[in-house]
């Protein structure tokens, strides 16, 4: 048998924790609204399914990946925050996508910066970027408030032109 462990991280208000079956539904809300066109979508519920499963394989496949953020004190899912390095990325980098009703909240900053941690404090990375495409603003201002700076340029055969912003290190998991 083949297990996959995903840690479990808690802060203040969020668990980050591994993606499941009953986060689909929230999950398949986001990837089908238009709110995912800079992603990629709005994507058919079949393809959903499959990417919910990816974010899983990932964790299997690099020993990291990205997080299903959820509501501490209900464990509603909030979002997908993570770290993600795909075949077709120059690098490992941060990546954030909030479902809608966690937006203006918070709540990408907190588990943006607990992944950079466990990026650099526990796997013991010494660098990591995000990639944003240069028209989302509120990723970018996301990303300057965490105190990265655009290093240069990236261009994804599917997203186009990409600024990679480089994190700086941080101490300690919140």
């Amino acid at each position: 048998m083949i297990t996959v462990q995903i840690p479990t991280i808690e802060t203040a208000c969020l668990r980050l924790r591994a993606p499941m079956a009953v986060d689909f539904d929230s999950y398949a809300a986001f990837r089908q609204s238009d709110r995912t066109r800079i992603l990629g979508g709005p994507n058919p519920l079949d393809e959903v399914f499959h990417m919910l499963c990816a974010l899983v394989g990932h964790w299997h496949i690099r020993g990291f990946g990205r997080w299903m953020v959820a509501d501490k004190a209900t464990d509603a899912p909030l979002g997908i925050v993570g770290l993600y390095h795909p075949d077709d990325w120059p690098e490992p980098e941060i990546g954030w996508s909030l479902f809608e009703a966690a937006e203006g909240k918070g709540v990408a900053f907190e588990a943006a910066m607990v992944a950079r941690s466990y990026a650099y404090d526990v796997l013991g990375w010494s660098r990591i970027v995000s990639l944003i495409v240069p028209h989302n603003e509120r990723s970018g201002a996301l990303a300057r408030r965490m105190g990265c700076v655009v290093e240069g340029q990236n261009t994804h055969p599917i997203y186009g032109p990409m600024d990679i912003w480089l994190h700086q290190p941080a101490g300690g998991i919140a």
